[in-house]
């Protein structure tokens, strides 16, 4: 992924934060001839000390229909890309302070996104399967007033439902993460561009808006630390 260096997202508690809010990430992975892309809900199981090898960023685990071919023609050797995206909007140069300065300005696109790289594994062992749908529903189900658990469900229907899907491991072994949040914008254009997103009405310019103000947030804070 291009990723010019300040709009390069490094701090690994942001973006395991990010990739939990998202709960789900395109499959990309090479049949020999063509891409096939598959959205699925995923957890990403970290483990390792964080170094960048395989161990240190863990594993991207999710699930896919047993009728989808993507499990079957995904090519050994290949690896696997997985896209997490997040929340992205449109920016006006209507709202830079710089357009009313000088007007050499254009228009751009806010987002956040991670890309996840390595090889997949595809399971099907009942136990792995029934492992990974408990901590993914729980993942959802846990912190409602009425959680549904696997074991709700008759022993045999979920047995069959366990036989219709495939379980996907894709072991990471790199970590892309952007964040294009007009880092490379004046102070005055971000203020701007804030309160612009926010007059949208839209949640995802709220969340970009959110985003960009947190980050300036946090920013002024490392600023008035290392005074």
């Amino acid at each position: 992924m291009y990723i010019p260096q300040h709009f390069r997202l490094e701090d690994r508690a942001q973006i395991s934060e990010f990739v939990a809010q998202a709960g789900a990430a395109d499959l990309i992975t090479f049949d020999g001839t063509e891409l096939t892309a598959t959205l699925l809900p995923v957890i990403w199981d970290q483990g390792g000390n964080g170094n960048g090898d395989g161990e240190g960023y863990g594993r991207l685990l999710g699930h896919i229909a047993l009728a989808n071919p993507q499990w079957k023609t995904a090519q050994p050797g290949v690896p696997a890309l997985a896209i997490v995206h997040g929340p992205q909007a449109y920016v006006t140069p209507s709202w830079y302070a710089a357009k009313r300065e000088h007007g050499r300005v254009v228009p751009t696109w806010n987002y956040v996104t991670v890309h996840f790289t390595g090889p997949v594994t595809f399971h099907r062992d009942p136990e792995w399967l029934r492992g990974f749908v408990t901590r993914l529903t729980g993942k959802y189900e846990n912190a409602r007033q009425h959680p549904w658990y696997v074991t709700d469900a008759p022993p045999a229907y979920v047995d069959g439902q366990l036989r219709g899907i495939v379980g996907v491991e894709l072991t990471v072994t790199r970590v892309e993460a952007k964040a294009k949040l007009s880092q490379n914008r004046s102070a005055a254009d971000q203020a701007g561009t804030i309160a612009g997103l926010r007059g949208e009405g839209d949640p995802a310019s709220a969340e970009i808006a959110d985003l960009m103000a947190r980050r300036e947030a946090e920013a002024e804070t490392a600023g008035q630390d290392s005074r």
